[in-house]
């Protein structure tokens, strides 16, 4: 890496914390048995991590997913294995326990908490406190340690695009905002989180145009 681009990685840490008062933002999905977190299995976690450019302009860039295996003391709902089409008996899942999907996933996100010198994670879903409270579960059953993000502090994109499009239902909110969504490819934890990561930096980006978030040198835009 040359001056140059060790500079550019410095100020585009710098900005990202500094947009989020220190939090990372991290988008999430998950695909699950059922809707009790305690009860239901846990199925699918996408995580799409988030940068920001030279400009100021937040971005996607890699996707982390795993299939994971249904912990014991969880079970599924046959309508919700119909409304998603997994099967959790499939060998072709390539799925991993509970514990150790979450660990990799973590791993990676406390990695890009000390590039971006960011304190905390922070969930970004669709009706994130779904996710958020299925994560949490999830922890607590696998008595995972060391977890990276805030405990009930999330970015819920049904929110965001209910201000910003006036819309709350994923689908519809992405085609507000012309992001192409498939109800085909839908229900699935790595093109559910790839679209609600679009939408999210698409809000983001389009409050930062319309003045509403403070220039690089923390002074305010207007």
């Amino acid at each position: 890496m040359g001056d140059m681009e060790a500079l550019l990685a410095e100020q585009t840490a710098t900005l990202l914390c500094a947009r989020f008062r220190g939090f990372l933002p991290v988008v999430i999905d998950i695909e699950t048995g059922g809707f009790d977190a305690r009860n239901h299995a846990l199925l699918e976690i996408a995580a799409v991590m988030l940068d920001m450019d030279d400009s100021g302009k937040l971005i996607r860039t890699d996707t982390i997913a795993h299939n994971i295996v249904p912990h014991r003391n969880t079970h599924c709902d046959d309508s919700a294995l119909a409304f998603t089409g997994i099967d959790p008996t499939d060998p072709t899942r390539e799925a991993l326990g509970e514990a150790e999907a979450l660990q990799h996933i973590f791993q990676v996100v406390r990695q890009r908490l000390r590039h971006h010198e960011c304190t905390r994670a922070v969930v970004v879903a669709h009706n994130a406190h779904f996710d958020l409270g299925f994560i949490n579960a999830a922890i607590e059953r696998s008595s995972i340690k060391r977890n990276p993000f805030h405990q009930f502090s999330c970015f819920d994109t049904a929110t965001l695009s209910g201000l910003a499009f006036g819309q709350t239902v994923l689908a519809k909110a992405c085609s507000a905002a012309q992001i192409p969504f498939s109800p085909d490819l839908a229900h699935n934890a790595v093109y559910d989180a790839e679209r609600t990561a679009e939408l999210f930096c698409l809000i983001v980006n389009r409050w930062k145009d319309l003045g509403g978030w403070p220039d690089f040198d923390g002074r305010g835009a207007g």
